[in-house]
């Protein structure tokens, strides 16, 4: 008898135990406190953007296309709403080059040399596709609009090599000793062209892109780097850019370090700078394909107090559990909320949103891509189909619009800590009106969720947002009404391997 009874009470606390998980994981509480405002910017969210290089430089020539890409990424109603555009100064290459075979990475200078004298001249028609595609991109964001120039290599007859997309040796500079002047003349010229005489104001200058590697090789079949020292090579770049853009009475316009792979090289790169070039920097721009040292990175832009964006990333991953065409917009928006809760930037910037094309004819005799495979990870939001004149969207596409859309530039951010086994994630924003909550699932379950605001009330209408499920028939943006809350706890219930929105007045 005793035996059964301690069988029995052994079964009772086995169930207990089990409620008590189950419970458990049917319910994360969330906090969102302003303790947890990011104050980077003085709390001033400035946006969500995307390099134009390289795929502008491919569909500029089509009006079409162009129109297209303006709405769908750049027009907050009918598109994703971004408003950074980060224009390429392209580096030309040598005209008897032919080893770039990528369709878009062929980006054309803005100086070429004259072939009947000789001499170095500016002209301004050589991309006119990149700018085609500004032009209609600025507009469609309106007021929010930020451009920023950036440069992935001088011109081909600055560089050690004679060649755009890198030096012989990777891991050594590639420009030449006696070019830094007129490089730094080169990228205040073209911000100034874009300012006065196309009235296409440009707000910062990056002149470098991952400077500090070994990734750029002569004759590869991209331009998208140079190699520059960290220290006194890349110190004398920035304070000769500064002093060009001064030349120019372009004073206003932020100058921002190297846009470097990853904030742990980023950080030494920082640390080795000049007193001048330190002083000439007005903001600090990273990537995120590497993670190391993000949190030190966002601690030391807090430390220097400067500003601080996210200004390159994407990749194929997946996330979520058996999610299918929704791995990959998953991976995305997890992606876009680990990076901001330990970087703590004031902008976050995807690398390109069209990276792919499909071309019966391709261009220059190379071929393109072809179409995204959708059922993994891929780069790039969406693809370019210039036979049907169709820009293809992909389910990650609506999972990043699920941010850009909804959290708009002049918000402050509000990290929102979970726990990792719960499968969810959450970012959360405030304006002067409204709270918005944007929450991933990356389970094959339905999550019950409660959101604890501490020191905000909510009062209202809850408007809820979704993507999820498969391109066909899934949901893009699907919006829906919540009953009414009052006080300062939103219940909701999440979708399977999802992403989702809400909306709701606070105070």
């Amino acid at each position: 008898m005793c035996y059964l009874r301690a069988v029995m009470r052994r079964i009772a606390f086995v169930l207990l135990l089990a409620t008590s998980l189950v419970c458990h994981a049917e319910s994360t509480v969330i906090k969102v406190s302003k303790d947890n405002a990011i104050q980077t910017n003085g709390g001033y969210w400035e946006g969500w953007g995307t390099s134009l290089c390289w795929w502008a430089n491919r569909i500029g020539y089509n009006e079409t296309l162009t129109a297209k890409s303006a709405a769908l990424f750049f027009d907050a109603k009918q598109g994703l709403g971004l408003n950074i555009m980060r224009y390429n100064v392209g580096g030309g290459d040598d005209p008897t080059h032919h080893h770039i075979t990528r369709t878009d990475s062929d980006v054309p200078g803005w100086m070429i040399i004259d072939p009947a004298t000789g001499e170095r001249k500016y002209d301004y028609t050589a991309d006119a596709r990149q700018l085609n595609v500004v032009k209609a991109a600025m507009k469609a964001a309106g007021q929010d609009a930020y451009l920023e120039i950036f440069s992935n290599s001088p011109p081909y007859f600055m560089t050690n090599s004679g060649c755009s997309t890198g030096n012989f040796k990777a891991e050594e500079n590639n420009i030449k000793d006696d070019e830094y002047d007129d490089f730094a003349e080169y990228m205040a010229h073209v911000a100034n062209y874009m300012t006065r005489e196309m009235k296409l104001k440009v707000k910062s200058v990056s002149p470098m892109n991952e400077p500090n590697t070994n990734y750029w090789p002569a004759m590869n079949y991209k331009q998208e780097g140079c190699h520059i020292d960290a220290g006194e090579s890349q110190s004398k770049l920035l304070v000769l850019t500064k002093e060009a853009l001064n030349r120019y009475g372009l004073k206003d316009i932020i100058l921002t370090t190297s846009d470097e792979t990853n904030p742990g090289k980023q950080i030494e790169e920082i640390k080795t700078l000049t007193p001048d070039a330190r002083a000439a920097i007005n903001r600090i721009s990273v990537h995120t394909y590497g993670v190391n040292s993000i949190r030190e990175m966002g601690q030391l832009a807090k430390d220097e107090k400067i500003n601080l964006w996210m200004s390159e990333v994407d990749g194929n991953g997946t996330a979520g559990q058996n999610a299918g065409e929704m791995a990959a917009g998953l991976w995305l928006a997890e992606k876009i909320i680990t990076d901001i809760q330990a970087l703590e930037p004031s902008a976050w910037v995807l690398w390109q949103v069209i990276d792919t094309h499909i071309s019966k004819d391709g261009y220059k005799g190379r071929r393109d891509g072809g179409p995204l495979r959708t059922a993994g990870g891929y780069w790039g939001t969406a693809c370019a189909n210039h036979d049907t004149n169709e820009i293809l969207l992909t389910q990650k596409y609506y999972a990043m619009g699920q941010f850009t859309r909804y959290i708009r530039p002049g918000s402050t951010l509000i990290n929102c800590p979970t726990d990792r086994r719960s499968g969810v994630k959450a970012l959360a924003a405030k304006d002067k009106k409204t709270l918005t909550l944007v929450c991933t699932n990356t389970t094959s379950e339905p999550k019950e969720v409660e959101f604890n605001t501490e020191g905000l009330k909510l009062k209202g209408q809850v408007r809820q947002i979704r993507t999820s499920g498969q391109f066909a028939d899934g949901e893009h943006w699907a919006e829906t009404t919540l009953p009414k809350v009052k006080g300062s706890t939103l219940k909701v219930t999440l979708a399977p391997n999802s992403v989702t929105t809400f909306i709701v007045a606070c105070k």
